[in-house]
This record gives C-alpha cells, sequence and structure tokens, in this order.
C-alpha cells in the first residue's frame, strides 16, 4: 500500500465536497455573503498548516470511517449545518465522484491532472480572498514538489491503493446512472472509445519482431472501440491547461443528485458487518484522528441564530426517509473530537478512551484498557 495516497484522497475528495457544496448553497438561494463565509471557511481550515504536516506525513490509509470525521469536522467548520442524512449522502456523492474519476484515469499519472483540476477550483473558489489564496498555493507546490517527480510505477501504486479503498462502494448516483457511466448495481461503466493515454497508440496492430530487433511481420485486429490519439499532455505545472476534463465541476448545469443503495452495497455491507480480528492500526487511527483534529482551526459561530442548515434533498421528508432506510452497517458513526489544541486532543482522546473501556469488563491496568480500546475500535 502506498503511503503517499493519504493527500491526494484528501485533496480530491475535498474538492468533490466543495462542488456539492456550491451548487446546494445555490439551489437553496442562501444569501451570497454567507454562502461565500461557508466556502472560505470551508476552505481555510482545510489548508491549514498544522493539518496539512500532519496529512502530509508518509503513512497509510486508515478506514472510512476515520476519513469520514474528518471530512464531518470539515463540513461544519463555518456556520453551515448538516443533517446526519445530509451528511451521509454529501460523503457518497464525494466518493463515488471521485472514484469514477480513478477508474476512468487514462493512464496513471492523469490522477495527479485530476488532483490539480480540483486545485485549480479551489482556488477559484477563493480568488478574491489573497490570505486563503496563499494557503492554497503554498499547498499546489506541496503536491507538485511530492507527487511530479514520481515514476509511472509509482503512481500506478497510488491509483491501485485508491481502488482497494473504494472497491467496496458501489452507490448509484443519478447523473451518473442518466448519463449512463453507471449500471444499476452501482458499478461504473468503462468506456470502448475516446482519446487513449497520451504516449501510446491506438490499439489494432500487433507487430512481430525479430530476434535482431527488427519487425518482420504485421497483423490488425478489430480493436472493438472508437480510439483517437490524446493531441497532448497536460500540465503538471501550478499554471497551465490540464486537458483531461476529470476532476472538474460536474454540477456547473443545475440538476438534481440523488445517491441510492444498491442491492449488491447492501447485501456486501451485511456480509462485513464485524470483523473479530483485532485491528493493528486502530490506536493508530485514534492517534492519527488526534493530531489531524488537532490542527483544524474551527471557530464558533458569534451568535447561535447565525447559522443555517443545508438539506442535500429536494424536502425535509426526503431528508429523514433517508436516514431511516440507510443500513446501519453504512452509517458513519462520527467521532467528535474536540481538539483544536494539543493538550485539549489528549484529554478529549483520554475521554473517549474511557468511554470505550466501560462498556467493556473492567479491566486491571493500563495495558489492558489498551487491549479493549484496540477491540473496541476494531469497527474502523
Amino acid at each position: 500500500m502506498s503511503s503517499r495516497t493519504l493527500p491526494l484522497l484528501f485533496i480530491n475528495l475535498g474538492g468533490e465536497m466543495l462542488y456539492i457544496l456550491d451548487q446546494r448553497l445555490r439551489a437553496q438561494n442562501i444569501p451570497t455573503d454567507k454562502a461565500k463565509k461557508v466556502m472560505n471557511d470551508i476552505i481555510t481550515t482545510m489548508f491549514n498548516k498544522k493539518f496539512l504536516e500532519e496529512l502530509f506525513k508518509p503513512q497509510e490509509l486508515y478506514s472510512k470511517k476515520a476519513l469520514r470525521t474528518v471530512f464531518d469536522r470539515l463540513a461544519h467548520a463555518s456556520i453551515m449545518r448538516l443533517n446526519q442524512a445530509s451528511m451521509d449522502k454529501l460523503y457518497d456523492l464525494m466518493t463515488m465522484a471521485f472514484k469514477y474519476q480513478v477508474l476512468l484515469c487514462p493512464r496513471p499519472k492523469d490522477i495527479l491532472l485530476v488532483s490539480f483540476n480540483h486545485m485549480d477550483a479551489i482556488k477559484e473558489f477563493v480568488r478574491d480572498a489573497p490570505s486563503i489564496l496563499n494557503q492554497v498555493d503554498e499547498t499546489y507546490r506541496q503536491l507538485i514538489e511530492m507527487y511530479a517527480p514520481l515514476s509511472g510505477g509509482e503512481v500506478q501504486l497510488i491509483r491501485q491503493t485508491l481502488l482497494v479503498f473504494f472497491q467496496d462502494m458501489h452507490i448509484r448516483v443519478s447523473i451518473f446512472l442518466k448519463d449512463k457511466v453507471q449500471n444499476s448495481n452501482g458499478r461504473f461503466v468503462l468506456p470502448t472509445s475516446g482519446p487513449v493515454p497520451y504516449g501510446t497508440q491506438i490499439p489494432g496492430l500487433i507487430r512481430i519482431f525479430s530476434c535482431a530487433g527488427e519487425e518482420v511481420k504485421r497483423m490488425p485486429f478489430p480493436n472493438g472501440g472508437s480510439y483517437s490519439s490524446a493531441l497532448r499532455e497536460g500540465s503538471f505545472e501550478m499554471f497551465g491547461e490540464r486537458v483531461i476534463k476529470l476532476g472538474t465541476n460536474m454540477y456547473s448545469v443545475s440538476r438534481p443528485v440523488e445517491t441510492h443503495m444498491s442491492g449488491t452495497a447492501k447485501n456486501s455491507a451485511q456480509h462485513t458487518k464485524v470483523n473479530t480480528a483485532p485491528n493493528p492500526l486502530a490506536k493508530e487511527e485514534l492517534n492519527l484522528l488526534a493530531r489531524l483534529m488537532g490542527g483544524l482551526d474551527v471557530h464558533k459561530a458569534a451568535a447561535a441564530d447565525s447559522g443555517f442548515r443545508v438539506n442535500l434533498f429536494a424536502t425535509d421528508e426526503e431528508e429523514e426517509e433517508a436516514l431511516i432506510s440507510r443500513p446501519e452497517e453504512l452509517s458513519y458513526e462520527v467521532l467528535n473530537i474536540q481538539a483544536t489544541k494539543d493538550q485539549q486532543a489528549n484529554k478529549e482522546l483520554a475521554r473517549i478512551m474511557g468511554e470505550f473501556t466501560e462498556e467493556a469488563e473492567p479491566s486491571q491496568g493500563p495495558s489492558d484498557k489498551g487491549a479493549d480500546l484496540l477491540a473496541m475500535m476494531d469497527g474502523l
């Protein structure tokens, strides 16, 4: 598993989250000043220096619940509030959109171009806020410095790690279904047409070479699709044409977006309810969350009545129904770690550990508490 995957996963999911929230804020006619404050506050928190220092440290991917905890915190970094059903839907849309992009990348290195498309869009959101823009630009430079020099094989390992992370997620999204890029079982349809990866040739010809390396025979074959050559390579610099459209805003044309659990997803979830084997990453996940949350400088709204709720469903009734009908195995029980400083992080972490051990049998000492915590965090 690649230890450099987490920053790319976070940046791309964060970009998709901002696309969705921007679309919903417009759809609900939220005043421009409030909508801009929400976007600015979330982006400020996303690109907090201390937070990104933790994020960019080489580390393996952790569970979906751990990542969901971070995004739940980010989504509520401003005056906007989401009910659990809307937050579930937001996270489903984010993850399925990025999964689709990873699957359709013509070559592994194009994942970087997808990431840069997201970064370009984030910069556009804060173009009128120079201080926030500087934060985003600094992250941009870190991304280029870390990922641009990687070989094709190293980026392929990152792509494979991402696909493993997403492999059990088959949530149907109305936009994808209408565009016929997703089947009714929630699986994506890979196209057999379009441009081939940059630097490769159109399939349809077998070349046979002699021992001396000379071409001796050519045999054409039907390639089963309609392919074209890639005209040019996308730019891997901070400014430039990315060429590929993956990672751009698919919500720019206003249309309703619904998510549905497919039968396949429900069944697979039921078969993976609980893994009884201890999870060796459980303590590390808690420590990761505490460190990450310590970097999330989330400011409370000055007045309680200044906040507002955003609904990702058409009506409140639909939102309530979605919450009730969502399979329990697929609901994310978010750990609310209030930790804006390291001291607060340790105190809250100790409290959470205490809550977990209170439900278990009485322990004999600190080592037993650690074992109990490990068992309780197995579900992460």
